[in-house]
């Protein structure tokens, strides 16, 4: 008897462990899904786009309309449910399509067991460039904030144009900068890639290939970027390239010129034309001193017949000037005349004096 009392017991306890989970266990089970698109916390009610099999909006339309849905707030439960509407984000395009969301009131009251229809409308702007735009519809109630995706779409013709500005390369200690400037000339978003290249004198020297930026253009944006190349030559002459492209066939090169030279070597051929310039400058200035030189009294200067310099024309000392035979007076103390010179006999033609011979010989 005592046996069976002992059996019983343990099979009694044997079955309440399997019934009943342990704390443990119980704590580690993950707890239920969440219901709604996106929430951060587990609320009584819900909140979706009105419909069937629906998580998120999707709306189309040209620019400068107005496009319209439902949103479905339901409330299970025995009191009121006040919950607030608004637009989030800027969809990742830079053109925040959140803030086109317009509602009828941002504060919506659901009464006990009841599922209410909100509508709401996208204006989209006149100047909305083509293509999607990403937004979001947040609905904050108690305990819990969820949020919807909402998918618009600009019809209408588009244009992707991506120009690259503005190259320069410049030196940074032992490393080079290469600033430039992407402008978005189109009317689409645009999530460019950059790949650089630089050539030298004996070929290729640095060769990234093409990567995505992290940001995203919106049309008529622009952002100026740099590049670290951290292994420059010392000493060339190099042309870099910067290479851009996008979605859509946008394409664009933009160039820059570097000359690599170190300090040291700068500054050698610096001070080596300073010296030149500064010799030829005083050789140039004794040589037009020597030339210039008068010579003295005592004979200290060149010779008329020396070859050592210029042939002097002037009086030598010690000896009397000589007269000037134009003005040195005659015989009758009359200064003389300057003679003329004889001239020359005219000559006679050849024909006449053939003439004049024959003229002989008749007579």
């Amino acid at each position: 008897m005592p046996f069976r009392l002992r059996t019983a017991a343990a099979g009694a306890v044997l079955a309440a462990a399997v019934v009943l989970p342990s704390p443990a266990v119980a704590a580690a089970r993950p707890p239920a899904a969440a219901a709604g698109p996106s929430t951060t916390a587990a609320p009584g009610w819900s909140a979706a786009p009105t419909g069937t099999a629906r998580t998120s909006f999707y709306l189309e339309g040209p620019a400068g309309s107005a496009l319209t849905d439902r949103l479905a707030v339901r409330n299970p439960s025995d009191r009121p449910l006040t919950v607030r509407l608004a637009g989030d984000g800027d969809g990742g395009d830079g053109q925040r399509a959140g803030a086109w969301l317009a509602f009828g009131t941002a504060q919506v009251t659901v009464p006990p067991r009841t599922q209410a229809s909100v509508p709401f409308t996208a204006a989209v702007p006149r100047t909305a460039a083509p293509g999607s735009h990403p937004a979001a519809l947040t609905v904050t109630g108690p305990g819990a904030r969820i949020r919807i995706p909402v998918r618009l779409r600009v019809t209408g013709p588009t244009l992707s144009a991506l120009t690259v500005e503005h190259v320069s390369v410049t030196r940074r200690g032992s490393a080079a900068v290469i600033r430039y400037t992407l402008v978005n000339r189109g009317n689409t978003a645009l999530r460019p890639q950059v790949a650089v290249r630089a050539d030298g004198l004996f070929g290729t020297l640095l060769r990234r290939p093409a990567r995505p930026l992290p940001d995203v253009l919106p049309p008529g944006a622009r952002t100026a970027r740099t590049e670290t190349w951290s292994d420059p030559p010392a000493l060339d002459a190099v042309d870099v390239t910067l290479t851009a492209t996008a979605a859509g066939g946008a394409q664009d090169t933009g160039t820059a010129a570097y000359t690599a030279v170190p300090w040291g070597t700068g500054v050698a051929a610096a001070l080596l034309l300073a010296a030149g310039g500064g010799v030829w400058a005083v050789r140039r200035r004794r040589g037009r001193s020597g030339r210039a030189a008068p010579t003295g009294d005592g004979g200290a200067g060149p010779g008329p017949d020396d070859g050592a310099g210029p042939r002097r024309t002037g009086p030598v000392p010690g000896r009397p000037p000589a007269p000037d035979r134009r003005t040195a007076p005659g015989r009758a103390g009359r200064p003389q005349r300057p003679r003329r010179a004889r001239r020359a006999p005219p000559r006679r033609s050849r024909r006449r004096d053939q003439g004049c011979a024959g003229e002989r010989r008749e007579r």
